[in-house]
């Protein structure tokens, strides 16, 4: 059974498909030291209990543990979160001072360490902040009401009248001091807490906040702009070598025969297991090279695959239609459509279609593996260390506690690093060789052979009466159902999946399907204004209740100038807006259409999270998704045909570069009334059909296709 603080990861969203993949290879081969990392003290978990380790006894810790009171003053903070660029580890430093009543300087994060840190699931659906931050707050303000009984036991007083401020409890007049060192020193204090401390800590209210709610820079921005820090590309193990993998001509290849000599005449270390073949060798050239040498002797069994440019087709001829279970279709249904468009005095109906896209990290996948004593390490980039100790296990058939996952800040995700193939590869060469290895995947690796978000197709068909949205009917194909519930009140309304035959691996995305089905919604819903004879802002005002995202929409539009934009003679404005992960956002776009090229000229946002915790981090987080939606939009289309990607290079796959990012306002909108949501993913589900609607105002054309090109047409 795993522990109440084991997060269990949801499987719902259908688009998470690399979830339920099993490791990519599975082969037939024949409680930590942590007290001496940190030294002795007080283990405390969210939930009441609480170790007493002294020094040189490293305690049995429980799945809960998160906080580490060090005798000689260090806090450290215990999660499984990764941080791959998105400031997670600050926001976690930042709320356990919060309720410590320290600086955040004074506080250190571990994260994604298997051996030793607690399995709080992905880094990913936007959960750190409303799952992950509250339970390290209540760890940390567990500790702080420990300190107090501790004082006001020793000093024969009540808690109430002592105060915490800067890590120490003082009584009234400041004559005596406790500090978090002295709590872990203290024999008592377990007794203390099984006493005095509440099992429900109070977390301090948003009103009160003093280090929560105020920007903080990057937790490890020094070590990051001066290049100390170690990415997993960066690490080194006595005795490594490097490794390189080889990879088929083409998707759903299988390998039949390959010479390893080659190789090995070479200096070269080969192994052939199962679908795996690979070398490893004293340099990544020499591996390289051995690679080559070795691939020109494989033989290959290859299928048939389609092609990009029948992918809508393809998709719609596959679609799952009858069937149930998370891999079935989904229906959703409120009212009578029939009746519905029956009352209607006009009729809408569009398709839109969007393109598989990669992720597209700066750093591709890597991972060291190392096997001593039987036992498995990999330090590797990913948003699951507990998923990809999984994969471990059962690839190498060990049980938990002979594989460990460490994950050093990473190069970025965005939902495309949830599952162990580089681990895996590198631990069955390291396993080969008998000595750790070092495997990077290559920048074309990376775009060709990892996940792909999802393909997406929709139809979509409404009724008008008097304004208003009557009748709804909501259909994807493949994409997923993140954000495909419409926020605009339709009285008959009806919203359907289907799931579909995927020529390419696919799965999460930032967002995952809520860019695609917010793209296709918030551009048809400009077609409904046109079609009502609305401005696209009042329409759109006119067919919501819900007050939060009204508030985005005025707000984004406000800080935009709408009514003043410019429409016509090849420049326009467009708006869209959406909710998702229990975010609020909106965009405002203008932009100019010159020959064969779309130039973005303005980008205003407003975003809305609930209470803001770290603001500069907040604006970073929207920024950065913002940009990313850019790509998306305008630049970003998976190619293929034979089974071969025919752009898996960034010179043939452009991404936004700097002078792609246009001049950007971001409006945050603080709710102290609400609680704190995540901002990883919402942001960029805005940018899409803001686009197409300012490219359809600036040239009367609709674009119903992501990639939106100059050269659209209805």
């Amino acid at each position: 059974m795993p522990s109440s603080f084991e997060f269990q990861e949801d499987l719902f969203e259908p688009e998470r498909r690399e979830l339920l993949e099993g490791p990519p290879y599975r082969f037939e081969l024949d409680r930590r030291e942590w007290a001496a990392l940190v030294g002795a003290g007080l283990w405390i978990t969210a939930a009441g209990k609480t170790a007493y380790g002294q020094s040189g006894a490293a305690p049995e810790l429980a799945a809960g543990i998160r906080l580490h009171l060090g005798q000689d003053g260090t806090i450290t903070v215990l999660t499984g979160k990764v941080d791959v660029g998105q400031g997670s580890r600050g926001q976690i430093r930042q709320a356990a001072a919060e309720e410590l009543r320290v600086s955040p300087e004074a506080v250190r994060v571990r994260l994604a360490d298997t051996d030793v840190t607690p399995n709080d699931g992905s880094t990913a659906g936007s959960r750190t902040t409303p799952s992950t931050v509250p339970v390290v707050r209540r760890a940390a303000a567990r500790a702080r009401e420990m300190l107090l009984g501790a004082a006001a036991q020793a000093w024969g007083t009540e808690p109430s009248r002592l105060t915490v401020r800067d890590g120490a409890v003082t009584e009234p007049g400041g004559e005596r001091r406790m500090s978090y060192a002295d709590l872990a020193r203290s024999p008592g204090a377990a007794d203390v807490r099984d006493e005095g401390a509440p099992r429900q800590p109070p977390l301090t209210p948003v009103e009160q906040w003093r280090t929560l709610g105020r920007p903080e820079g990057k937790a490890d921005g020094r070590a990051i702009v001066t290049g100390r820090h170690e990415y997993p590309s960066d690490i080194r193990r006595p005795g490594m070598l490097y490794g390189a993998v080889l990879r088929a001509p083409s998707y759903g290849a299988r390998l039949l025969s390959v010479d390893l000599a080659p190789a090995k005449a070479l200096g070269a270390a080969a192994v052939h297991d199962g679908e795996l073949a690979g070398c490893a060798a004293e340099t990544s050239y020499q591996a390289r090279k051995a690679l080559a040498a070795m691939a020109a002797t494989a033989r290959w069994e290859e299928s048939p695959q389609p092609s990009s440019d029948e992918l809508t087709e393809h998709l719609r001829r596959t679609a799952q239609r009858e069937g149930s279970g998370r891999s079935g279709p989904r229906r959703e249904e409120r009212g009578s459509l029939e009746q519905g468009f029956a009352a209607a005095e006009k009729t809408v109906s569009a398709s839109y279609s969007i393109p598989y896209i990669q992720h597209a990290p700066m750093e591709p996948r890597a991972a060291v593996a190392e096997w001593a004593d039987g036992k498995l390490t990999v330090w590797t980039g990913t948003q699951r260390p507990f998923g990809v100790r999984e994969q471990l296990m059962e690839a190498f058939r060990l049980p938990a506690g002979k594989a460990r996952v460490i994950v050093p800040d990473t190069g970025g995700g965005f939902g495309g690093k949830h599952t162990g193939e580089a681990a895996i590869e590198a631990a069955r060469l390291a396993k080969a060789v008998g000595k750790p290895v070092s495997l990077r995947w290559t920048r074309q690796e990376e775009l060709a052979w990892a996940y792909f978000r999802p393909a997406g197709v929709w139809d979509v068909r409404a009724g008008l009466a008097g304004g208003k949205i009557v009748a709804w009917d909501f259909a994807c194909f493949n994409a997923g159902t993140a954000g495909m519930e419409s926020p605009y009140a339709a009285p008959h309304a009806r919203t359907q999946y289907f799931p579909c035959d995927s020529p390419l691996r696919e799965g999460s995305y930032r967002g995952i399907a809520a860019t695609g089905n917010n793209f296709a919604r918030e551009t048809f819903v400009d077609e409904l204004a046109e079609a009502a004879g609305a401005d696209p802002l009042a329409f759109r005002l006119d067919n919501l209740s819900d007050e939060r995202l009204r508030n985005v929409l005025t707000a984004a539009a406000e800080a935009f100038g709408w009514e003043r934009r410019r429409t016509g003679r090849g420049v326009g404005a467009g708006i869209a807006g959406g909710v998702e992960k229990g975010s609020y956002v909106a965009a405002c776009v203008e932009l100019a259409v010159e020959g064969e090229a779309i130039r973005i000229r303005r980008l205003v946002a407003a975003f809305e999270c609930g209470a803001i915790q770290n603001p500069l981090n907040l604006r970073a987080q929207v920024e950065g998704a913002l940009i990313q939606g850019l790509g998306g939009a305008l630049l970003e289309e998976v190619r293929f045909a034979g089974g071969r990607l025919l752009n898996a290079r960034l010179a043939d796959y452009p991404v936004p570069r700097f002078a792609d990012a246009p001049p950007m306002e971001v409006v945050l909108l603080d709710r102290p009334d609400l609680p704190s949501a995540g901002a990883g993913e919402t942001p960029i589900i805005a940018v899409a059909p803001a686009i197409a609607n300012a490219y359809q105002a600036a040239t009367g054309v609709r674009a119903r296709a992501l990639p939106v090109r100059a050269k659209a047409s209805s």
